[in-house]
């Protein structure tokens, strides 16, 4: 379900690749610190963009420098130095990836030695971020409860998502979110579901695993049937999730620079939405946890 709130590369200015470089490694590196080393392996785009987007909304100034990492030891790379903001997104994302894993598990009867590796880092993050913790808790078994019912709609199937990200922002700014900083959360979360459950159309198919493209339109026998015979029905859903998120973005009022936000709200999630509509094949991300 993560991996897929991306930048468009090459309508970025070079500070935003260096500042985005930046925040990717410092939040690895505050996953680290937070949860555990195993538990950088969880990190993703989505929470990436989470970091930079809630560090301007609080006006938070992040210091750059250079650091060494396990990775890339050899040459120090520009790393944003972590700080409270970045330790709650830490643990925000290995609770996110930790209860993805259980959801797998839970769906195919697959992946309890990898649940239970990263089992250790969940109860820190938990135990460091309980309000966020049963955030996540709450609306993924909201969303859960909607898939034992194989629902056929895409707004219901989609609901829980968005409000999850919505609640999440709610708690880590609390007075400085505002309607416009929860019409993007909900509908990024809308998005980042649907994006998903359109990429993993095939898959879910084939392993009969609960898809509401697949109950919503059960003529599509393939993602290409679904794009090509309902692509007026599918450009529309998602159409008037970016719209949302585009109208509300260029309302908001950052302390800093917002070339990288934009870049993503407004070009990143387009791309990606015409990439996953486009191919034919799954377009997994190597960083899609």
């Amino acid at each position: 379900m993560f991996g897929y709130v991306k930048t468009d590369i090459p309508n970025m200015y070079v500070k935003d690749t260096v500042l985005y470089k930046a925040m990717y490694c410092g939040l690895c590196k505050s996953i680290g610190r937070t949860c555990g080393h195993k538990a950088r392996f969880t990190l993703n785009y989505d929470t990436t963009f989470l970091s930079v987007f809630l560090h301007n909304l609080e006006s938070k100034d992040v210091k750059i420098e250079r650091q060494r990492c396990l990775i890339h030891w050899f040459f120090k790379r520009p790393v944003a130095a972590s700080d409270d903001l970045t330790s709650r997104v830490a643990a925000l994302n290995v609770i996110l990836a930790y209860f993805k894993l259980d959801d797998d598990v839970m769906d195919s009867g697959k992946g309890r030695l990898k649940r239970s590796f990263f089992k250790s880092s969940y109860k820190k993050a938990a135990a460091k971020e309980p309000e966020l913790e049963q955030i996540v808790r709450v609306r993924l078994s909201q969303l859960s409860e909607y898939e034992k019912i194989g629902g056929d709609s895409v707004d219901r199937a989609a609901d829980p998502f968005g409000n999850l990200i919505t609640d999440v922002v709610n708690e880590i700014l609390g007075e400085k979110s505002d309607e416009n900083v929860r019409i993007i959360a909900y509908n990024l979360g809308k998005w980042i579901y649907l994006i998903d459950a359109l990429d993993d159309f095939d898959k879910d198919k084939k392993k009969k695993n609960f898809n509401v493209f697949i109950n919503a339109f059960p003529d599509a026998e393939s993602k290409k049937d679904l794009v090509n015979i309902h692509r007026g029905e599918i450009e529309y859903i998602f159409t008037t999730m970016l719209a949302e998120i585009s109208t509300s973005a260029k309302k908001l009022k950052y302390g800093f620079n917002h070339d990288l936000t934009d870049n993503i709200l407004l070009c990143g999630l387009k791309k990606q939405t015409i990439q996953i509509m486009e191919n034919d094949k799954k377009c997994k991300s190597t960083t899609k946890f």
